[in-house]
């Protein structure tokens, strides 16, 4: 029986470096088809409004930008790696977005903008409360009034599990094996991938995270003076209810 609380450990602040950096974008994820991209960049270009400006948060290789950028959105970027911005400046276009390099808790991006957004369970890779705190304050500092900020992230699959357990399978295959690791006490989250090569080689990956409910991330920002506007359980506008596995939610910035 497992009953020995992992030390936690931040995200190492070179983790998305080569060679993650190098592979990144082969990932299978539905996220990376064109289909997906042009549905969620279509979403926040509604939000950008023609012609208006938008603050990508862990902006990484342009996954999601360019789409957005090819949409008449003035796009911009914060990102910690510059390894993903190196690839980023490699792709059509991918020169012509601004990025600051920096943590996105605190880093700055010159004006302000219409919409942040946060996606692909990003806001889990700071792994304290206070970190998560920080980052709905920095992105409520560059909105305009009555601007959004929109983050993407899965519902804690801690409430999938038995009490008693504490990891969770989500990929099992011969080439691949992937579950998740929980600790209620501090929400703690780990992500392990064992990745099978040839001759029998296993390569292991294990990435930490902070997990968090909607109820608290809708604290964190009406503490960043937002209210949630709209909540989705996916890009598609899937109503969100008690049985869904994500959620994309729209905070909106107080005008007064």
């Amino acid at each position: 029986m497992w009953c020995a609380r992992r030390q936690w450990r931040p995200v190492p602040h070179n983790y998305f470096d080569e060679p993650v950096a190098a592979d990144y974008d082969d990932d299978t994820d539905v996220r990376f088809s064109a289909e997906h991209l042009a549905l969620e960049s279509g979403f926040l270009a509604e939000l950008a409004s023609p012609g208006g400006r938008a603050l990508e948060l862990a902006i990484g290789t342009g996954r999601v930008a360019l789409p957005l950028a090819a949409r008449g959105v003035e796009v911009h970027g914060i990102e910690l790696s510059q390894a993903m911005v190196d690839r980023l400046r490699e792709k059509p276009g991918g020169r012509e977005i601004p990025v600051t390099l920096g943590d996105y808790t605190s880093a700055d991006a010159d004006g302000t903008f219409d919409v942040a957004y946060l996606v692909f369970n990003t806001i889990g890779n700071v792994t304290t409360q206070d970190a998560q705190v920080a980052t709905f304050a920095n992105a409520a500092r560059h909105l305009r009034p009555g601007g959004c900020f929109v983050v993407e992230t899965s519902v804690p699959g801690v409430s999938r599990i038995a009490p008693q357990e504490r990891f969770r399978v989500f990929d099992h295959s011969s080439e691949h094996v992937g579950y998740d690791e929980y600790d209620r006490v501090t929400q703690a989250m780990w992500s392990h991938h064992l990745t099978f090569g040839p001759e029998g080689t296993v390569r292991r990956n294990s990435v930490p995270f902070r997990y968090a409910w909607p109820a608290e991330l809708d604290l964190m920002a009406r503490l960043a003076g937002m209210r949630l506007r709209e909540r989705w359980a996916w890009w598609d506008r899937t109503p969100f209810t008690d049985t869904s596995t994500s959620h994309v939610s729209v905070w909106e910035k107080s005008r007064d």
